[in-house]
């Protein structure tokens, strides 16, 4: 900005006001029109405009007004208008001016002296204030406390301008003696304030001389107390150990606001267990206690902090956070539930879990439309819980399977990936748990599930008695056979457009009718079928689930249920001593699958069977006709295998990850290290003890010491002109989360002083310009570094041009250099990031914009390729390792990452080897929005070619 604007009044654009009316209004004598008048003046001084003509119009006619709106009005017209000229010198007419300030700060009226001292504190200009001191002090023994608030005020913004002291030689001997007898709070907030800004040391004593009291002065005195506790201990950071007894005292105050600053005063000063525990144990209360979801959401925040810096001490506060959970929002559930899991110990496990379980039973209530939503975070927290604690996997996996027929899929999906995990982590679980899989799997409803749960079963049913249930439980839920009769192909074919309505129209009907399942019955047949439409109340043995899914296409399922036969047939002739029964179940599972084949095939089914299933389902038909030892190997061991070794790679990433950021500073050679027990302890408190041990432990640890990448910031440094020009200029480039820092050094080369220089910027893209340009003097052959703000709104590749303009006092015109552009790189604002394969799935069908670029490349390795694409674009690639090991000549990989503005880029490489060793395929970018994608597209183009 050109200058301070110490006032911002909402405009609505419309007519401007004239100033010839504005003058006509305040010459008459209606008051109403001369507040009218008033206020339309200042608004023209707030939008620009000078207005000069109306300063004596306003001198004769306002000033000697004696309604209060007019007086306030016309303090607020002086406060804008120019009051000194080019050279800085005040006018001769604000003289004018200084006898109606004396009067009013003399005034009667008590409203008039406190907006007229009010109005002081905003003049800058100190031969106005000058001769209105005397004025000024006498206020401060006025009666009424709105006097006495905004003298200290005054006295204070007086002080503070240049030479201000010596108008106030002893301000702050004044201060302190009317701060030690006032009684009106705000006047003694003032009071505090004052001394704190303008003689600091008067301020401690007093505080210190008053530590007994702190706890019962107002809430804006003990905020401006912790404000000057956070100034004196950056000063003098030793002395901090009695400055954190005041902040304890006052984490018992009443003000919600002062505990939440003395909890992060706290934080920022001290790391003394017993300090970091009041913080913590102050959040969690004002988490429960308020109301809020914004101001919850930012403790969680605090909360997250602490638990990165203190994990030790935020364990014992688990219970404590998680009932935050007891609030419907769900953004606040999720934020608990992120912090709680990372504070699990062997020692609170059984208590989180129980906690989780009695969440997920409030869930079935139904009262709440996010319920599922809730129940499923809730299943992945205590999924999450099981995996690092398996002993803890038999209290909740009961009850969670009582969610596999859960009308929210993504809920009962991850309820069946947690049963599939847990089986195969825990052994001594596994019969009970398929006992359980078994007598619910009825239940199951989600052709998504399904799958899953089947393979559970093909899998993990061992015994005879496991595999018949197996066999038993999936035919109950096919129905009888067939699913489609070779009499119904000669009817015409508009009569399978029937099989939609419900068994209650059927049994209303006497005439023939066509059931759900495609076949005919009269009415007391359909009365007694055991089959229903897919809209059957869930529970009934009779409900046939896999029935009503393959009936609505689901040819995949059919696919499932096949391998599924085929495996538990398999086992069942490993374990069945009788061969007659062995071959009995092989017909009837053959009969299941060419059944399905049928169906699959006929022109009552929604859509055809397609190959992929259609292979699959002739596979194991082919492999139960034909059976053999290898196959049988292959069908019956190699699927776990390749599922434990998912869960293993799983662990190890985990583990990995874990490991990263556990990873600290080490130690400085020659660092100082203090031994706690050689400590002097004499007249030192426990805080303070710990604190200091702390602070040694901090040291020797490397923790202080930071970390500056002199080499990465050289990188960073970007050249604006050439080296021939006048004008030398390079850039520093700080990109922060929503801004970025320009430092632009600029040499002089000549031997002329440059005038009037200004680095004039312009922005292309989702960039704005912060401040407006300044003009500059430099001298010959010396340097000086200009600052420019650039706040960023998206994530898009946007540039910033411009150029250096200064005078010389030999050439009147000015002179231009052009300046190189400087391209904001999409990589400043992308991390690496991680989602499961589920929650990419459904993002890659969700977003709208897609970026396809064709591989255009000189490597030659699959791998080599795909590892430079990460490293260019930042992205984390999720697919495991053990996918894309070995070489077959062809890869495909998904990789993610997020923006600091929380938007997702998906990125899929396909990638195929040809024959004459050259890399083809197509990298596709998904995200919400185009920006993103775009630039993205642009880097990969920019970086496959294998450069830097």
């Amino acid at each position: 900005m050109d200058k301070s604007c110490t006032l911002l009044v909402h405009y609505d654009k419309g007519t401007p006001a004239v100033a010839k009316e504005i003058k006509e209004a305040l010459e008459g004598n209606d008051v109403e029109a001369k507040v009218d008048a008033m206020k339309k003046a200042v608004m023209l001084l707030l939008n620009g405009e000078t207005i000069p003509q109306l300063f004596i119009t306003i001198i004769r006619y306002v000033l000697p007004s004696e309604d209060h709106t007019i007086q306030k009005l016309l303090l607020l017209y002086l406060e804008l208008i120019e009051k000194t000229d080019s050279k800085g010198k005040v006018l001769p007419e604000m003289i004018l001016i200084c006898q109606n300030l004396r009067n009013n700060l003399q005034h009667p009226n008590e409203y008039i002296r406190g907006v007229t001292l009010r109005f002081l504190c905003r003049l800058k200009e100190t031969e106005i204030v000058e001769p209105l001191t005397p004025s000024v002090l006498q206020n401060l023994e006025h009666r009424h406390p709105f006097v006495r608030r905004n003298a200290i005020l005054a006295i204070m913004s007086i002080y503070k301008l240049p030479n201000g002291d010596q108008l106030f030689v002893d301000a702050p001997e004044m201060i302190e003696k009317a701060l030690s007898t006032e009684q009106d709070p705000s006047a003694k907030r003032n009071a505090f304030l004052m001394l704190f800004t303008c003689a600091e040391e008067r301020a401690v004593n007093y505080l210190l001389s008053n530590v007994d009291k702190v706890s019962d002065w107002n809430e804006s005195l003990q905020m401006v107390v912790l404000e000057l506790i956070r100034s004196v201990c950056k000063t003098k950071p030793t002395e901090k150990g009695k400055y954190i007894k005041i902040i304890i005292s006052l984490l018992s105050a009443t003000s919600s606001t002062v505990i939440y600053e003395c909890a992060g005063t706290l934080v920022s000063l001290s790391s003394a267990p017993t300090a970091i525990r009041a913080a913590a144990n102050t959040y969690c209360q004002l988490l429960l206690s308020q109301s809020d979801n914004n101001v919850k959401l930012i403790l969680l925040d605090r909360l997250s902090e602490l638990k990165s810096l203190h994990r030790d001490i935020m364990v014992e506060l688990i219970i404590d956070v998680l009932r935050a959970l007891s609030s419907p929002n769900l953004d606040i559930r999720r934020k608990t539930l992120d912090i709680a899991l990372d504070l699990i110990t062997h020692h609170n496990i059984n208590e989180v879990v129980q906690m989780l379980k009695k969440e997920v039973v409030k869930t079935q209530s139904g009262e709440l439309e996010k319920n599922g939503e809730y129940r499923q975070m809730l299943i992945q927290a205590i999924h999450a819980c099981a995996v690092k604690f398996p002993e803890v996997a038999s209290t909740v996996v009961h009850l969670l399977m009582d969610f596999l027929g859960d009308s929210n899929v993504a809920s009962a999906l991850d309820v069946v990936a947690f049963v599939r995990e847990i089986i195969e982590t825990n052994p001594k679980l596994r019969v009970s748990i398929i006992t359980r899989l078994l007598d619910t799997f009825y239940q199951i409803r989600a052709g998504k599930v399904c799958p899953c749960a089947l393979w559970i079963i093909g899998e993990y049913c061992l015994s005879l008695s496991e595999v018949e249930s197996g066999i038993s439980t999936i035919k109950q839920c096919l129905g009888e056979l067939p699913f489609y009769s070779v009499s119904e192909e000669s009817e015409p074919t508009e009569t399978s457009k029937k099989i939609q309505p419900t068994s209650s129209a059927m049994v209303s009907s006497r005439k023939p009718v066509i059931l759900a399942d495609g076949t005919y019955a009269t009415q007391s047949a359909a009365s007694e079928t055991t089959f229903s439409t897919p809209t059957v109340v869930q529970g009934s043995v009779t409900s046939g689930n896999l029935r009503t899914l393959l009936l609505t296409g689901d040819f995949f399922l059919g696919a499932v249920v096949a391998c599924t036969l085929t495996k538990l047939v398999l086992r069942l002739e490993e374990v069945q001593p009788s061969k007659t029964e062995v071959n009995k179940t092989v017909t009837q599972a053959l009969l299941i699958m060419v059944s399905m084949l049928q169906l699959g095939q006929s022109p009552g089914s929604p859509h055809p069977i397609d190959n992929d299933s259609y292979e699959r389902i002739v596979l194991c038909i082919k492999l139960l006709c034909h059976r053999n030892d290898e196959m049988k190997k292959i069908w019956l061991e190699s699927c776990r295998q390749s599922f434990v070794k998912m869960i293993s790679e799983k662990q190890l990433t985990e583990m990995a990850e874990l490991k990263a950021k556990t990873q600290t500073t080490n130690a400085q050679p020659d660092d100082l290290i203090d031994f706690f027990h050689l400590k002097s302890r004499k007249g030192m408190s426990q805080l303070e003890l710990e604190d200091q041990v702390q602070d040694d432990l901090k040291r020797a640890t490397g923790e202080f010491t930071k970390d500056e990448n002199d080499a990465n910031k050289l990188n960073r440094i970007l050249q604006l002109t050439g080296f021939s020009d006048p004008v030398y200029a390079e850039a520093y480039v700080t990109v922060h989360h929503y801004d970025i820092a320009l430092e632009v050094t600029v040499i002089n080369r000549t031997k002329e002083t440059l005038q009037n220089m200004c680095l004039e910027l312009a922005t292309m893209g989702d960039l704005k310009l912060v401040e407006r340009p300044q003009n500059y003097s430099l001298a010959p052959e010396t340097s000086m570094q200009i600052k420019a703000n650039i706040k960023v709104s998206s994530t898009e590749t946007g540039v910033i041009f411009g150029n250096i303009v200064y005078e010389t006092s030999n050439v009147m015109e000015r002179n231009v250099v052009v300046l190189n552009d400087i391209h904001i790189d999409i990589m400043d604002y992308i991390s690496p990031a991680v989602c499961s394969e589920a929650a990419f799935r459904t993002m890659w069908a969700e977003f709208e914009w897609e970026n396809k670029v064709a591989v255009n490349t000189t490597i030659q390795n699959e791998r080599e390729f795909l590892d430079h694409i990460i490293k260019s674009t930042n992205m984390k690639c999720l697919t495991a390792p053990s996918a894309i090991e070995g070489e077959c000549g062809f890869l495909a990989a998904n990789l993610y990452a997020k923006s600091v503005f929380g938007e997702d880029a998906l990125v899929n490489v396909s990638i195929e080897k040809q024959t004459d060793g050259a890399l083809s395929g197509y990298i596709r970018i998904r995200s919400k929005t185009q920006g993103i994608a775009l630039s993205l597209g642009d880097k990969i183009t920019l970086k496959q070619k294998g450069g830097s």
